[in-house]
């Protein structure tokens, strides 16, 4: 550590510290910064400041718009490319303005930021957008920290945003009773594409069979191939992404997590294998072709466009596509199947982030809880 005792000299009773830190400029030259301070609470701040001074040179002149460029270069080779498309995105339309973009990032202060906040705040984006925002922008700055360019996240102490008054927007899933109707006509629609010699109907049909009996995400669906299925398993290792550079970009799942094997219940296993007798009939089938798509990965605008006509004609409510997980989810904690196994299903990272979303949906347990407690007799 670089601070050392300096003889017996002493202030007010505090014994004299020689703080020290070395460090490199941008010629490549060794320099030293030494100060003297009393007492060790002293000379440990005083460590903190000259530790932050030794980048100043750099921090001083780096903007906001050139820490984001820094900061997306540092991370296209960690995280998904979608990830950082997001990313980009987000911090180039809410935290780039143009007032903020060209700050140099040592006058985001705490009042600068809470300005941005106040902001943002007076948009039309929804709390949920907001609070997104902010965690791009929180992990940005937590990374200038991390590789001392910042000696401090200040947007820590203005807190993300907060809306105690807002409702929790309700969670839209299909019950058994539900799906059963949509499934039927989608079966019926995918019937009637045959007809024409036409095999998209019944991809989307097989779809929306493995998304309901697996909760799996879209792009793991739309990255199944053949080769996936061992038995009565389904191996889940890679997604599928369209929206990049206008094409398919194969990548691994969302996190380690998401790395995972789900078992194919018996209702499933039927259509994949119906799917499967379907595909062979075609030309030059392979096992490495898409579940759903065949020779390519099935398409995001017909699945969509899909969905919504198989709910109108099944006169049930229109629901997203990434509902169909919620749907998965609900139906097990329904059923009181523990937590941590739904979470293991949907690929979660976190069993926290399960059980927020999930917990209200196991009102058996709170009665039975309840049962447990009327049993207390009390004298």
């Amino acid at each position: 550590m670089p601070i050392y005792k300096s003889g017996t000299k002493k202030k007010d009773g505090k014994q004299k510290y020689l703080v020290r830190v070395n460090y490199v400029d941008s010629l490549g030259k060794k320099r030293q910064y030494t100060r003297v301070a009393y007492g060790l609470e002293e000379a440990k701040r005083v460590e903190m400041e000259l530790n932050y001074q030794k980048n100043e040179p750099t921090s001083k002149k780096l903007t906001l718009s050139e820490l984001v460029d820094k900061y997306l270069e540092s991370h296209k080779y960690e995280v998904r490319e979608s990830s950082l498309d997001t990313t980009q995105r987000m911090l180039k339309h809410h935290v780039l303005t143009d007032k903020y973009k060209n700050i140099k990032i040592d006058k985001l202060t705490v009042p600068v930021l809470q300005q941005w906040k106040d902001e943002i705040n007076n948009t039309d984006l929804s709390i949920v957008s907001k609070q997104h925002v902010f965690g791009e922008f929180r992990a940005l700055l937590n990374w200038a920290v991390k590789t001392e360019l910042l000696p401090k996240n200040n947007l820590l102490k203005v807190g993300n945003f907060k809306a105690p008054l807002e409702r929790k927007k309700e969670m839209l899933f299909y019950t058994v009773d539900e799906f059963s109707k949509y499934i039927a006509v989608a079966k019926q629609k995918a019937e009637e594409n045959l007809a024409n010699n036409n095999y998209t109907g019944y991809g989307i049909y097989t779809f929306f069979m493995i998304a309901f009996f697996t909760g799996m995400r879209k792009g793991e669906i739309n990255a199944l191939t053949w080769d996936d299925i061992d038995a009565n398993i389904i191996h889940i290792t890679k997604s599928v992404t369209q929206k990049i550079g206008g094409g398919d970009k194969i990548t691994a799942p969302k996190n380690a997590s998401s790395i995972r094997d789900i078992e194919i219940p018996y209702p499933l296993m039927d259509a994949l294998n119906e799917q499967k007798e379907r595909c062979k009939c075609q030309p030059n089938f392979s096992e490495d072709w898409y579940i759903c798509g065949g020779v390519r990965p099935l398409r995001d605008t017909p699945l969509t466009v899909a969905n919504t006509k198989i709910a109108e004609g099944a006169g049930v409510k229109h629901i997203r596509i990434h509902d169909f997980r919620h749907s998965h989810a609900s139906l097990l904690a329904n059923e009181g199947i523990n937590i941590q196994e739904v979470a293991r299903r949907l690929g979660h990272s976190k069993i926290e982030m399960t059980w927020n979303r999930y917990s209200h949906l196991y009102p058996r347990e709170s009665e039975r809880a309840l049962q447990v407690l009327n049993k207390i007799e009390v004298k």
